[in-house]
């Protein structure tokens, strides 16, 4: 498994932790923790992380899915949501910003771990592609 660099997005600072320390334990690279959409897409810049875990009830007055948004499109990095928020209307928003996944929580670490290889190997395989098309 390759070293990435994981950029956690979290307001409950007790749960952040915990997800940064596990994130380190399977072996990922956690540079920062965000707890507000706009924090999230400064560290995202600062950073430049491989891929978004984004809680999407944030502080302040951007949330995540508007962070994740603005994150994708200046950044192209890809966002898995990791959220206890499950409603139509929140998930229809989602949708919109064509999120790399969408974890519920309580999750196990295995969904987790599955959720970040594959968007990984996605974002890889989607950049490789387009640098051979640029080559041709």
């Amino acid at each position: 498994m390759d070293k990435a660099k994981i950029l956690v997005v979290e307001d409950q600072n007790i749960v952040a932790l915990n997800l940064r320390n596990r994130l380190k334990k399977i072996g990922y690279i956690v540079p920062t923790i965000a707890s507000s959409g706009e924090e999230a897409i400064r560290k995202a810049e600062l950073t430049n992380p491989d891929l978004v875990l984004m809680d999407i009830m944030l502080k302040g007055g951007m949330d995540g899915i508007e962070a994740a948004r603005v994150i994708n499109s200046r950044f192209s990095v890809p966002v898995i949501y990791l959220t206890s928020c499950i409603d139509t209307g929140t998930l229809e928003r989602a949708k919109l910003t064509e999120p790399a996944g969408y974890i519920s929580k309580p999750f196990k670490e295995e969904d987790l771990i599955s959720n970040i290889e594959m968007a990984l190997y996605k974002n890889r395989s989607e950049k490789a592609k387009e640098k051979s098309e640029r080559n041709q």
